[in-house]
């Protein structure tokens, strides 16, 4: 067994960033769900999974929030353009009956390292695709992370096995979180220890193999390291185990890890049809008519609509400069 997991927030917002603004006559932004459908259909078409789930956030404080008030404070809102194209990509995905996974308290982080833990355990196949290096701790010899990034406009996928993320960082996929503790991160405004960038940190970590032995070390007076930074470590020793907390991934949030939970149901086919009328998919409503009875045979009223990745991709791609 195989499942793809999308953290959906972040490939909604990569997606909404990598398209120019396209809008229907009357104004309803389309840009987002354009990439974000393009880039489900092309992952299914290279990954062939057998289930596929895509993890969104809530609005709701998670735990971490209650944990450190200042977790995330400084994330401005969702851009209306972005907000407003939301509610109307869930509603399609429910149409062609793929699974979305919710949990209020947690993140789509969280959901994605319960799905991927349930995985391992199983001994089956996990594909998690965000554009999140957290979820690289998540990666074992079940569990691969295809980590998307953009650099100058042009967008980039790498796929990190153990050994990629070992001959990347230097260390095993769980010591991401050990480098998150100590050099905190920015984008979630996780503390880390004040003084501590990414380079001090990546060193640390090769020379003590984690924090706990790193602080270890401290305690027993057998560090060896300059005294400003040793200062700077036990002056930060609570931050640290803060930010080590805000860093690890929940990998027991209580949805459904059955086997077979995430298996696509039948698409309903005149609902997906009606949200492609209002989005002004024309283009690709006419294409799906034409082999519609070859295809799938699917007939409703004198239009037979036909639902593929291959037309879905085939339309997207004459919008998508992001991921076409």
């Amino acid at each position: 067994m195989k499942l793809l997991v999308l953290d959906g927030n972040s490939i909604v917002n990569r997606a909404f960033y990598g398209i120019k603004l396209l809008t229907t006559k009357d104004g309803r932004f389309t840009n987002a769900i354009v990439g974000f459908m393009n880039i489900l259909l092309k992952l299914e078409a290279e990954e062939k999974p057998d289930e596929v789930a895509v993890a969104f956030d809530l609005k709701a404080p998670t735990f971490r929030h209650k944990m450190y008030s200042g977790y995330k404070a400084q994330r401005k809102g969702m851009p209306e353009e972005l907000a407003a194209q939301l509610p109307v990509l869930k509603e399609l995905l429910a149409d062609l009956g793929y699974k979305m996974v919710t949990c209020e308290g947690y993140e789509a982080d969280d959901l994605i390292g319960t799905l991927a833990d349930g995985c391992d355990r199983r001994g089956d196949e996990c594909v998690i695709v965000t554009g999140d290096k957290d979820d690289l701790q998540l990666v074992s010899d079940h569990v691969c992370v295809k980590l998307t990034v953009t650099r100058g406009g042009v967008s980039s996928s790498t796929r990190y096995t153990p050994q990629v993320v070992q001959e990347t960082y230097g260390f095993e996929p769980r010591r991401i979180v050990d480098l998150k503790a100590l050099m905190g991160d920015s984008s979630d405004n996780i503390p880390g220890v004040a003084g501590v960038g990414e380079k001090t940190a990546m060193d640390l970590l090769h020379r003590f193999g984690s924090l706990e032995a790193l602080y270890r070390a401290l305690d027993e007076g057998s560090d060896g390291l300059r005294p400003k930074l040793a200062e700077k470590l036990r002056n930060g020793r609570q931050q640290a185990l803060l930010s080590y907390e805000l860093a690890t991934i929940c990998r027991d949030v209580p949805i459904s890890m059955d086997r077979h939970a995430m298996d696509r149901k039948e698409p309903d086919y005149e609902a997906t049809a009606a949200v492609l009328r209002r989005l002004e998919f024309h283009s690709f409503l006419e294409r799906m008519a034409q082999r519609a009875k070859i295809e799938t045979g699917k007939h409703f009223g004198n239009t037979v609509y036909l639902f593929t990745p291959l037309y879905i991709a085939n339309y997207c791609q004459n919008y998508c400069i992001y991921c076409g």
